[in-house]
C-alpha cells in the first residue's frame, strides 16, 4: 500500500512538472510569436510614416520599432559569468560586436570609440541608428544569424534568434532600406539607464471596415472560431443555416454596393472626360504660348543686331571726329609755331635798317647783315664794302630797279 501510494504521488508530481514545462514552453512560443508580429506591424507603420515625413528620433513609430528590435535581440540572452561564479547581465551589443565583425565596412569600431556613449546598452542603440542610416541593418542581422556558433554561445534555448522566426526577422528588416533616416547620436534616445518599453496601443485597435458586407456579429463569430485554440472537431456544432431573410438582406446590401460602385464609375468617367478636355485646351494654349515666345525671341534677336550695327556706326563716327579734332589741333600748333618766326624776321629786318642808317660800316656788321638776309638778289659783300652806305634789304626788295652808284 505504501509503495502504491508513493508511486501514485510520484506520478502526480511528474505529471505536474510536465504540465508546468509544457505551459512554459507554450508561453515562450506565444511570446516569440507576439514579438515577431509586433515587429512586422512596427516596420509597416514606419514605412507608411516615411511617405509623409522624415523619420528621426522624435518619431513615435521609430521609438516603438527600436524598442521592439531591442526586445527581440535581448530575448533569453545569457548573462556573463564572472570569476566568482556570479552572473552579470549582458546587452545585445555584446553579441552584435562579436557576430558582426565579418560585415564589410562595418561601424563596430566607430561606435566603440564614441565618446558620449559609455554603456553597452547605449552603444547597441547607437548601432541600430547607424545601421539604419547606412541601410545595412538587415545585412548585419543576417550575418549575425549565420554565425550559429556565436549565437548559441550568447543565447539560451527558446530565444528568437535561435528559432525559425529569425529568418522572418531578416526579411522584415529588408524593407527599411528604402527609408532615409536622420538621427542625432547625442540625443536622449541613447540613454542606456532605462530599458526599452514597447507601446502596444497602436497595434490593438480594431476598426470596422465600411466596405464589409457581413455584420459585426458574424465577423466576431468568425474571429472567435478561428482564434480559439481549445476548440476541437468534437465541440464544433452543426453548420449555421441562414434563413431567407438573411439571404435577402445580404443580397440587398450587395445590390446597393453595386449601384453605388456603378454611380461612382459614371462620376469618375465624366470627371475623366472633363480632365481630358482641360488637358487638350492646356496643350493648345501651351503651343500658342511657345509660338509667341519664339516670335518674341526672334524679334529680340533682330533688335539686338540692329542696335549692335548702330553702335558700330556711332563708334566709327566718334573715331572720325577724334581724328578731325587731332588734325585741327596739329594745324593750330603749326600756325602758332609759324607766327613767332615771322615776328622774329620782322624784328631782324628792323634792326638791320637801324644798323644801315648808322655812320660806321664795319665788316662785322656787314657779315651779320649778310647772314641775316637770304634773298638771292642781294649784292655780294665785296661790292657792299665799296659803297659809302649800306642799302636796306627792304628798300631793295621793294625797288629792284634801283642800283648803287
Amino acid at each position: 500500500m505504501a509503495s502504491r501510494s508513493l508511486g501514485g504521488l510520484g506520478g502526480s508530481r511528474c505529471g505536474g512538472g510536465a504540465g508546468k514545462k509544457s505551459l512554459s514552453s507554450r508561453n515562450a512560443a506565444v511570446e516569440r510569436r507576439n514579438l515577431i508580429t509586433v515587429c512586422r506591424f512596427s516596420v509597416k507603420t514606419l514605412i507608411d510614416r516615411s511617405c509623409f515625413e522624415t523619420i528621426d528620433d522624435s518619431s513615435p513609430e521609430f521609438n516603438n520599432f527600436a524598442a521592439v528590435l531591442e526586445q527581440i535581440l535581448s530575448h533569453r540572452l545569457k548573462g556573463q559569468v564572472t570569476w566568482f561564479g556570479y552572473e552579470s547581465p549582458r546587452s545585445f551589443w555584446d553579441y552584435i560586436r562579436v557576430a558582426c565583425r565579418k560585415v564589410s565596412q562595418n561601424c563596430i569600431c566607430s561606435i566603440e570609440n564614441m565618446e558620449n556613449v559609455s554603456s553597452s546598452r547605449a552603444k547597441g542603440r547607437a548601432w541600430i541608428r547607424v545601421a539604419l542610416m547606412e541601410k545595412h541593418l538587415s545585412e548585419y542581422i543576417s550575418t549575425a544569424l549565420r554565425d550559429f556558433k556565436t549565437t548559441r554561445r550568447f543565447y539560451e534555448d527558446g530565444a528568437i534568434v535561435l528559432g525559425e522566426e529569425a529568418n522572418m526577422l531578416a526579411g522584415m528588416l529588408l524593407g527599411l532600406n528604402a527609408i532615409d533616416f536622420s538621427f542625432c547620436l547625442k540625443g536622449e534616445g541613447l540613454d542606456g539607464t532605462f530599458p526599452a518599453v514597447i507601446d502596444y496601443t497602436p497595434y490593438l485597435k480594431f476598426e470596422q471596415s465600411s466596405d464589409s458586407i457581413s455584420s459585426d456579429e458574424e465577423e466576431l463569430r468568425t474571429f472567435g472560431s478561428s482564434d480559439s485554440e481549445s476548440s476541437t472537431p468534437e465541440n464544433v456544432g452543426p453548420p449555421l443555416i441562414m434563413d431567407e431573410n438573411s439571404w435577402f438582406n445580404k443580397c440587398k446590401r450587395v445590390r446597393q454596393k453595386y449601384q453605388l460602385t456603378l454611380e461612382q464609375k459614371g462620376y469618375l468617367e465624366e470627371l475623366l472626360r472633363l480632365r481630358e478636355n482641360q488637358l487638350s485646351d492646356s496643350v493648345s494654349q501651351n503651343k500658342v504660348l511657345l509660338q509667341r515666345i519664339e516670335d518674341s525671341d526672334l524679334a529680340h534677336k533682330l533688335e539686338k543686331e540692329q542696335l549692335e550695327y548702330i553702335i558700330v556706326e556711332l563708334q566709327d563716327q566718334l573715331k572720325s571726329y577724334q581724328s578731325l579734332d587731332q588734325l585741327s589741333a596739329e594745324v593750330s600748333l603749326s600756325q602758332a609755331s609759324l607766327d613767332p618766326s615771322h615776328s622774329q624776321e620782322d624784328g631782324k629786318q628792323d634792326s638791320f635798317n637801324f644798323i644801315g642808317e648808322g655812320k660806321e660800316d664795319t665788316p662785322s656788321l656787314l657779315g651779320l647783315c649778310g647772314s641775316l638776309t637770304s634773298v638771292a638778289s642781294y649784292k655780294s659783300l665785296t661790292s657792299l664794302k665799296s659803297n659809302d652806305c649800306l642799302a636796306s634789304p627792304t628798300a631793295e626788295m621793294t625797288s629792284p630797279g634801283r642800283t648803287p652808284s
